[in-house]
Order: structure tokens, then sequence, then C-alpha cells
């Protein structure tokens, strides 16, 4: 494998937690929000990755992969249904619906992003250092 193939995929998975971190961000942010219905209530987003294999590849870099990301999907956990009857918000029975959003699993799922994303920088920089060491060899 070329080492500048390392690149790219410490590359894809950088942008994958990166994305994974905005989405961590964006549930946090909504986890106290409130709607009037069920269907308005935010719902926890999670997103979805996938390894991606270069067919194409020489045979000495055909065990390389990519990180995709394929989708985000909305979590199917049920939304919290409280009774506010003096929230603005409130429906005709004085229910006021919570987002699905778990703060401990969330602050988990950060956690672990990060320190992928953690990892993944430390892949780029090792690397690079190799490619340095490698060409004051010739020195």
């Amino acid at each position: 494998m070329s080492m500048f193939r390392i690149f790219d995929i410490a590359g894809s998975g950088l942008s994958a937690q990166t994305l994974r971190l905005n989405t961590v961000a964006s549930n946090l942010a909504n986890a106290e929000s409130v709607a009037s219905s069920e269907e308005d209530a935010y719902r926890a987003r999670n997103p979805v990755f996938a390894a991606v294999f270069n067919r194409y590849a020489a045979p000495q870099d055909a065990a390389t992969a990519m990180v995709q990301v394929k989708d985000v999907v909305e979590s199917q956990a049920p939304v919290l249904r409280r009774y506010e009857p003096g929230n603005p918000l409130a429906d005709k029975d004085g229910y006021v619906y919570q987002s699905n959003v778990n703060i401990a699993e969330e602050m988990a799922n950060m956690i672990s992003a990060s320190r992928s994303y953690q990892t993944n920088v430390q892949v780029m920089n090792t690397t690079r250092q190799l490619i340095q060491a490698t060409l004051r060899l010739g020195q």
C-alpha cells in the first residue's frame, strides 16, 4: 500500500468523525426541547457508516477501505410526554412532548467520536513523520 493512501483512509475517518461530532452536538442542543405534538418533537439523529473497498485497486492495495457516510437516521425511541398545561406549547389535553435524546448516551458517543478523531490525526502525523524520515535517508 502506498504511504500516501494512508492519508486518504485517515482523511475519510476524520470526515466521518466530524459528522458524528456535529450530530452529537445537534442532539445535545435539542435534548431539552419540547413540542406540541409527538410528530414535531425532536428525535435523536445518528450517522450510519460503511467501509467502502476499492475493487479497482492494485493487489497490494486491495485490503484498504475508506469510511463512507451512508445516512443519518432518526432514533425510533419514544418521545417523553409530560403534563404541563401552563406551557404555551401544550396540546389541548395539556401535554408537551420532549425529545428522545439520551444525554448520557450522547456524551459517551461524543467521547468515542473525539477519540476516533484523535486516532486518525495521530495516524496521519505518524505517516508524515515516517515519510520525512525516509526522505532524510537520502541526504
